[in-house]
């Protein structure tokens, strides 16, 4: 969710563990990886996987804002092709890029500190007798990656969250421009709604983006511990793909009604214009069943899946390659 969440998103969106290798001493050897190394890995990769996947994930937003005003409800039947080919024609092959300057400056710090943080938190629950691992119980672990994932997912996006309203308000103009880039867009949301303004839609977030990187953390490390108790020769770059993707797909899937919820909260004001849902995070979900049935809670959840696999892909091989370089320089 974004963590994409997120997460996120994603979401995700989506989030690494730290060990790929099966052999204790490579264990070990990851295990030592210092601070900066760890947020300058995760800041990178999450910030490359962000741009390299930039044009669908602004085809999700899109999409999940469809029906929220009347003149944005043009397409009875969304089709993610027709919808590239309008962006396109009308704004240009830069446009899939809308926005993606405050995704990077959101995603960079984002996925340091939900990185980051996750280690801590992983470390401090497995200090707690019981999930420390010794006792060989399987649920101990899901436990810890579980929750250690949701802390953490909750922690980056509490100290990022207006770099990520910005980036949903400038990836959902259309023709009409109203914010001239991200530092137009922080004053004129200031300006035009409060310094509260750029909070709009953080109940969504927070609610969200918990159980979001929780589901991503967890599926993945069990799928990988699974994966190499069954196949420990097979190829850590293929245990994470296919692990990652999967437990984004699984966490997109659980959580996506909240980020729709998220990003029509973030829109709020936008431009001058009316609110639409004033009675709160609960409202919102109660207007858009009744207004667009439950099918509208998942508005854009095509592009969202075919963003999965390659985002994912990206973070976690990119992570585990930094990570691996990094813990080798003067950082360490």
């Amino acid at each position: 969710m974004e963590a994409r969440v997120g997460v996120d998103g994603g979401c995700a969106t989506r989030k690494l563990l730290q060990h790929h290798q099966s052999p204790p001493q490579q264990q070990s050897q990851m295990s030592q990886v210092g601070a900066v190394p760890q947020l300058l890995a995760g800041g990178i990769a999450g910030a490359f996987s962000k741009t390299c996947t930039a044009p669908l994930a602004r085809l999700t937003i899109l999409f999940q804002v469809q029906g929220m005003h009347s003149e944005v409800a043009v397409m009875s039947k969304p089709s993610i092709w027709r919808e590239a080919l309008r962006i396109m024609n009308e704004e240009g092959f830069r446009a899939f890029w809308k926005g993606n300057l405050v995704t990077i400056a959101h995603r960079l710090p984002y996925s340091s500190v939900s990185f980051y943080s996750y280690e801590q938190y992983k470390r401090i629950l497995k200090s707690i007798p019981g999930l420390d691992g010794h006792g060989g119980n399987p649920s101990a672990d899901v436990f810890v990656h579980f929750v250690g994932g949701g802390l953490a997912g909750i922690t980056a996006a509490s100290a990022t969250y207006p770099l990520d309203l910005v980036r949903t308000r400038l990836a959902a103009q259309r023709n009409a421009i109203y914010y001239q880039g991200m530092g137009h867009a922080f004053q004129t949301i200031c300006r035009d709604e409060g310094f509260l303004g750029l909070y709009k839609g953080m109940g969504a977030t927070l609610l969200g983006v918990g159980p979001s990187i929780a589901i991503s953390f967890s599926v993945y490390e069990s799928l990988r511990s699974y994966w190499h108790s069954q196949r420990p020769n097979d190829s850590a770059v293929l245990v994470s793909l296919t692990c990652g993707s999967l437990s984004g797909i699984a966490s997109s899937t659980a959580t996506f009604p909240l980020d729709l919820v998220r990003r029509r909260m973030q829109l709020e004001g936008a431009g001058g214009r009316a609110r639409v849902y004033k009675t709160g995070l609960f409202g919102t979900f109660q207007h858009i069943i009744r207004t667009e049935g439950l099918r509208g809670l998942y508005r854009g959840i095509m592009p969202e899946y075919y963003k999965v696999v390659p985002s994912v892909g990206i973070v976690f091989m990119t992570y585990e390659t930094l990570k691996k370089l990094l813990s080798n320089g003067p950082f360490n």
